[in-house]
């Protein structure tokens, strides 16, 4: 089935709006609109092309986004912020002659070579006449056809792509639906950017569920933020960490308001320490926090711990969402005792098909069935997955491992830190040594030193975990899906 015509299965004539807020719509315009854009793109230019969306959040991304998908082209989300180096790298892979750029950044690609279809393109195509035919659902269309091209940070080295299939995206949706039990009352406030597979599936979600999506696209305007979840009703709000760090230690307002009606918090995009989690749920009991665990391989989820089960296994990552396979297994393959450490690999019909263009990353990645996530990780005695670093990120001192995360989850727990990036550094001897760079207010700055961070690990830690170098900063600064950058 053709994923968009999944999304509209029940939703395409509900007398309700798609996206609330300034930048409106509702469902049955929403349909009829991407309808009649992939109608005429696809008389125009044929299907499978491989064509970019640069565009902020919004109805005009949306719009061009499910028309992409309806039309058997291959949608190609890219941060419009994007650095023109990587743009460029993106280009030379895919070929791409066509995108849709919204009107605040094409000033920015004007010398570029692609065809550009903008705001008003889309308007003209929305005043056509729609195509009964095209409007149909499409049962027949081949769910493995490629949907969209998700291109990784490239924050670790060269951008990869990820390839969606129509099945992979339809299949992480159910599997979200049937555990978060969203229904066509939910409405999500989304702050994360629709290039970003963590965003995507918020919006994959409610349109299928008949939910609605709220966009707000001003994160750093954190006030914004706290009105507009009671002010249009919010049931749910998404986040990365950085996201509940800044709520939670940057402004007095958010713990002490009290929001009517939301039912439910997702947090993924990393580990967000047991400190936070802990301060979150004592401050709002009765809201659920869902801690989640994915990959943009996996379309976007793996796992998730259930609310009820946050207390007594707090800092786990929870286990495979439905109709996910998730083992951890040594180098050998074999599953991993209780205690010991190991990588992640999942099985589901939401794990991509493979990088773009990279057949020995993909063989490298995708093993008999198995994606292998390069996550390192323990499991308890009931199954439970508890995550200890990316197996990249682990730092070796005289030939000891130390995962990072140990170290930050420590040092966030002493009072007035918001957050804590711990690196390493080369010394002769050791072979690395451990930095520590601790983030605080400004005006709380004078009542830290290096010493006192020192002290207070050694107290926590063992002396070979305690960072031989300690520098603060009052500005933390993460990307544009709302993830810290590394130090």
């Amino acid at each position: 089935m053709n994923v968009c015509d999944y999304f509209f299965e029940h939703s395409r004539t509900l007398d309700k709006e798609a996206v609330v807020g300034n930048d409106s719509i509702r469902f049955p315009e929403l349909f009829s609109r991407s309808v009649k854009v992939a109608d005429q793109f696809r008389k125009a230019y044929g299907e499978n092309n491989y064509v970019l969306i640069l565009s902020e959040n919004s109805v005009f991304l949306i719009t061009a986004y499910l028309a992409l998908l309806k039309s058997g082209n291959v949608c190609v989300p890219l941060n419009p912020a994007i650095e023109l180096e990587n743009l460029d790298k993106v280009l030379e892979k895919t070929g791409s002659t066509l995108a849709f750029v919204s009107k605040r950044y094409q000033a920015r690609f004007a010398s570029y070579g692609f065809k550009v279809f903008d705001d008003e393109s889309v308007k003209s195509w929305c005043d056509s006449p729609e195509t009964e035919e095209f409007a149909i659902l499409d049962q027949q269309f081949d769910g493995h056809r490629l949907a969209e091209i998700i291109f990784t940070s490239g924050s670790t080295g060269e951008q990869k792509g990820a390839m969606i299939t129509h099945r992979n995206i339809i299949a992480n949706t159910n599997s979200i639906i049937q555990y978060l039990k969203l229904t066509s009352a939910d409405i999500i406030q989304v702050v994360m950017p629709f290039y970003y597979c963590y965003g995507l599936s918020l919006l994959h979600t409610h349109l299928r569920v008949g939910g609605s999506v709220h966009m707000n696209n001003s994160f750093i305007f954190i006030g914004s933020v706290i009105n507009d979840l009671n002010k249009y009703n919010c049931t749910g709000f998404a986040g990365v960490p950085s996201h509940f760090q800044i709520l939670l230690r940057k402004t007095r307002d958010f713990k002490t308001t009290k929001f009517h009606s939301l039912r439910y918090v997702t947090q993924a995009g990393g580990k967000l320490h047991n400190a936070f989690i802990t301060e979150f749920t004592e401050a709002f009991p009765d809201i659920k926090f869902y801690v989640m665990y994915g990959q943009t391989e996996a379309t976007a989820r793996l796992s998730y711990l259930p609310p009820e089960d946050l207390p007594r296994k707090l800092g786990s990552l929870g286990r495979g969402i439905p109709d996910v396979k998730l083992r951890v297994v040594d180098e050998n393959g074999e599953n991993v005792k209780p205690g010991q450490v190991g990588e992640i690999i999942a099985q589901g019909d939401n794990v991509m098909a493979g990088y773009f263009k990279d057949p020995e990353t993909t063989a490298a990645t995708i093993r008999n069935g198995w994606l292998f996530t390069g996550d390192m990780a323990t499991v308890d005695e009931d199954g439970y997955i508890f995550m200890q670093s990316r197996a990249k990120e682990i730092i070796k001192v005289r030939g000891i491992r130390i995962s990072p995360k140990e170290i930050e989850a420590i040092i966030v727990t002493y009072p007035g830190v918001i957050d804590c990036t711990i690196s390493s550094e080369h010394d002769e001897i050791t072979g690395e040594s451990i930095k520590a760079t601790v983030f605080v207010n400004e005006s709380d700055l004078p009542q830290f030193s290096e010493e006192l961070i020192r002290e207070f690990c050694a107290q926590n830690l063992a002396s070979y975990k305690v960072p031989q170098k300690v520098i603060f900063d009052t500005n933390l600064t993460f990307n544009s899906a709302g993830k810290k950058s590394k130090y």
